[in-house]
């Protein structure tokens, strides 16, 4: 009888540690507790300790909290409670989808469902934020939001959509590095050589590029310059003004062309192309026509043609 009595006791014990076990890391490891819950299929103890968690945890502590209790709900059948879980995690997180080895292809199936609904208003709204940085000059956040927007905008469960929205993301996103990014010190550029005196006019060489800061130069006269204008779709974006350097060789005809200050990456390429077929009446020295460096402001017309 004495030892039966001991055997029962023994069971007792050895039953009661393991729920003490897992009542003690309930408190001291909310999370871990409700994972290993889950992992024993024992989901409505482990939706019981999420459900006690405090609303003030971190954004990586509520996506997992969200995570598991969206598997808890769709393991026990309680769809459209385990989609509203499952919201919380792909708003928190939008690139979030969990792997193969986490969730059964049930589980996966509706987190891709859930998240293709939500991500066009998710873009929607991460583009609103990223403009709202842009717009208040916090231009190192604003540059990281629309690095993070692009990357969501090519998931492939975007399926191409808001290709102006990609556009315009990318368009700010080069304007919030450019003014994040502060300008190069100007080199001190070294006096020009005081000319040597000579008796009289002198042929001046082929090999020499000209400006208006050297003596003599009679400045190159438009011909044909017609400068593109700028994209309606790209023109909210673009800077008011831009700078294009271009050589002018001895017959008019541009040899050469770089943006100096770009109007948008867009139209930059518009403008070099269009500048190839520029010509001028050739800059001359002594009569003799030379090479001539330019540089030309654009404008950005931003009225509707």
């Amino acid at each position: 009888m004495k030892m039966r009595t001991l055997l029962t006791a023994s069971m007792i014990v050895s039953l009661a540690v393991p729920g003490y076990a897992q009542l003690r890391d309930a408190r001291e490891n909310p999370l871990t507790a409700a994972r290993d819950l889950y992992a024993s299929a024992r989901y409505d103890e482990a939706l019981a300790v999420l459900n006690g968690l405090p609303a003030d945890n971190t954004i990586a502590d509520r996506k997992s909290i969200e995570q598991y209790r969206s598997l808890c709900l769709l393991a026990l059948g309680r769809g459209s409670e385990a989609e509203s879980a499952i919201a919380a995690v792909v708003t928190a997180d939008p690139l979030f989808m969990p792997g193969e080895t986490d969730a059964s292809p049930r589980v996966r199936t509706a987190f891709s469902e859930v998240r293709q609904r939500l991500l066009p208003q998710i873009t929607a709204n991460r583009y609103s934020a990223a403009k709202a940085a842009f717009d208040r000059k916090e231009y190192d956040s604003a540059a990281t939001q629309f690095r993070e927007l692009i990357t969501l905008l090519d998931d492939p469960q975007m399926n191409g959509k808001q290709a102006d929205m990609k556009t315009l993301a990318k368009g700010f996103l080069d304007l919030a590095t450019a003014a994040a990014t502060p300008p190069p010190e100007p080199k001190r550029a070294d006096p020009p050589p005081a000319p040597a005196p000579v008796a009289g006019p002198v042929a001046p060489r082929a090999d020499k590029v000209w400006s208006l800061e050297d003596p003599g130069v009679v400045a190159p006269v438009a011909v044909r310059q017609d400068v593109p204008r700028v994209p309606i779709n790209i023109a909210p974006v673009a800077r008011d003004r831009g700078l294009l350097e271009i050589v002018i060789d001895e017959q008019g005809r541009v040899m050469s062309m770089t943006i100096r200050m770009s109007v948008h990456p867009v139209y930059d390429p518009l403008l070099l192309s269009s500048a190839r077929d520029w010509r001028y009446k050739p800059a001359t020295v002594n009569g003799t026509p030379v090479k001539f460096r330019k540089v030309i402001q654009i404008t950005v017309d931003r009225r509707r043609p």
